[in-house]
C-alpha cells in the first residue's frame, strides 16, 4: 500500500494521478466499512481510495475511538492482504489537518484525533508514504 498525505489543494490527486492512470478510484462514503473496499479491487488494476477526512467525519456518531481504530485497523489489513493476492497497487489519499490551529469545537478536535490516528496506522501498513505540498512529493518513507 502507498499512502499519499497532503493539506487541502496540495496537489495530492494529482501526484496520484501521475502515478498511477489506469487506477480504478473509489470514494468512501459515510457509514461505509473500510474493508468493503475490497470488492472494488481488480487483479493488477491499481486502486485508489479517497474521501478519508469526510469518511472519519460521519463516525463522529460513534461514541468511542478505541473501536473506531481497531475496526480500520483490522479492514486495512484485510485490504492490503486482498490486495496483494491479486497484485493490485493500493493507494489512500489522506488529508493533513493536524499542523494548523487546533479547533474550538470538541466535535471538529475529535475528527482532528481521528484524522491523526488513522494517518499514524495506515503508515504503519504502508510499504510508501509521501507527503505532498505544492504539488511536489517528499517519501517520507
Amino acid at each position: 500500500m502507498q499512502l499519499f498525505i497532503g493539506g487541502a489543494c496540495a496537489g495530492k490527486r494529482d501526484a496520484v494521478a501521475a502515478r498511477f492512470p489506469d487506477a480504478l478510484w473509489h470514494r468512501l462514503m459515510p457509514g461505509q466499512q473500510l474493508a468493503a473496499c475490497q470488492q472494488t479491487l481488480i487483479a493488477d488494476r491499481p486502486l485508489v481510495i479517497s474521501g478519508v477526512l469526510a469518511w472519519l467525519e460521519a463516525a463522529l456518531v460513534n461514541a468511542e475511538n478505541d473501536p473506531l481504530r481497531q475496526q480500520w485497523q483490522g479492514d486495512m489489513t484485510q485490504l492490503c492482504q486482498r490486495a496483494k493476492q491479486l497484485n493490485a497497487a493500493l493507494v489512500i489519499i489522506t488529508t493533513e489537518v493536524g499542523r494548523g490551529i487546533v479547533p474550538m469545537q470538541p466535535e471538529q478536535r475529535r475528527l482532528r484525533d481521528l484524522n491523526g490516528w488513522f494517518n499514524q496506522d495506515a503508515s504503519v501498513q504502508a510499504k510508501q508514504v509521501w507527503y505532498v505540498r505544492h504539488g511536489l512529493l517528499m517519501a517520507i518513507k
